[in-house]
């Protein structure tokens, strides 16, 4: 961080939102407590590794921050009239992510020994607890949005497995208390070797991508479509008889049938076809046995010649 010669004037004090509408014999006591500085790209703000003293207000440039490393994407930026360090700044831990400027940034620091000092206008403090608030409305929605990532199959947008064991142990037990029947399905992408080998791993991405975009228009909310690993998927049906659930593998089998080819970002591709089993949830059918059920009947699908429903 590199002082800066020139003097702070009102004018760049009134650019910050942290001081909007704070009364002018308060910003005159600030103009002497707070110190121009520059920082250049790269340059690291703040560390949950290193202890921090100042509040930092954004006059030009921008700055990045980062939560658990910087190699990763930023989660947000702050740019001009917008702030830094304020939560470190006030309760006087160490900073919780890390702030890096991302371009040459000017940038004005007041250090935590001038906290009385601001402590005097109750329009500063409305503002500061304003903003802590934002902070934590914008932390809570990164941990929504985290834990929903971590749910997610990043190639196809379906559920993944973690999804699926956490689905499975709450519908499994309302359904049992409920006296509701609960059904799962098993399904395998016919000769995806051999698709993946003539025409290459990314069109066989697209296709898996079809598989799900197809199935999904097909299922109620509560249904739950999984990708269990590679070409298989599991489709959880919560109150539905394995009569129902026949059905619906039937439908969701003859969908895929359908569709001859497709057009892709490589081009038109052929479709796919899919194999399968279908299994009942019993008394004390936990996941794994379940899923076993399902996958016997699958195997006994593709014994029979594939794109088929069997279970």
């Amino acid at each position: 961080m590199n002082p800066a010669s020139w003097r702070v004037e009102m004018q760049h004090l009134r650019q910050a939102r942290l001081l909007d509408r704070v009364d002018e014999p308060c910003l005159r006591l600030l103009q002497e407590v707070f110190e121009p500085c520059t920082a250049v790209p790269g340059e690291i703000l703040l560390s949950p590794h290193v202890h921090n003293h100042y509040l930092y207000l954004v006059l030009g440039g921008e700055l990045a921050v980062h939560l658990d490393s910087l190699e990763g994407s930023p989660v947000r930026a702050i740019g001009p009239g917008d702030c830094a360090g304020e939560i470190s700044f006030m309760d006087d831990l160490p900073p919780s992510a890390y702030v890096l400027a991302l371009e040459d940034s000017v940038l004005l620091r007041v250090h935590r020994r001038s906290m009385q000092l601001l402590t005097r206008s109750p329009q500063l403090m409305q503002n500061l607890a304003e903003l802590l608030c934002q902070r934590v409305r914008l932390s809570d929605r990164l941990i929504i949005n985290s834990e929903q990532n971590a749910n997610i199959d990043k190639l196809t947008g379906s559920f993944n497995r973690r999804w699926l064991e956490h689905i499975y142990g709450r519908e499994s037990a309302r359904c049992a208390l409920g006296g509701q029947p609960l059904s799962l399905l098993m399904l395998d992408v016919d000769r995806f070797k051999e698709y993946n080998d003539k025409l290459g791993h990314l069109a066989g991405d697209h296709a898996l991508c079809l598989v799900v975009n197809t199935l999904g228009k097909l299922l109620r909310p509560a249904d739950s479509l999984v990708r269990y690993g590679g070409e298989e998927f599991v489709v959880l049906l919560p109150e539905m008889t394995i009569e129902d659930a026949r059905n619906v593998a039937e439908r969701l089998r003859r969908s895929l049938e359908d569709v001859a080819s497709f057009h892709s970002p490589i081009g038109l591709l052929p479709g796919v076809t899919i194999s399968i089993g279908v299994a009942p949830m019993r008394l004390n059918d936990d996941l794994d046995s379940l899923i076993n059920e399902a996958d016997r009947a699958l195997y006994r699908a593709k014994e029979l010649g594939r794109n088929r429903v069997c279970g």
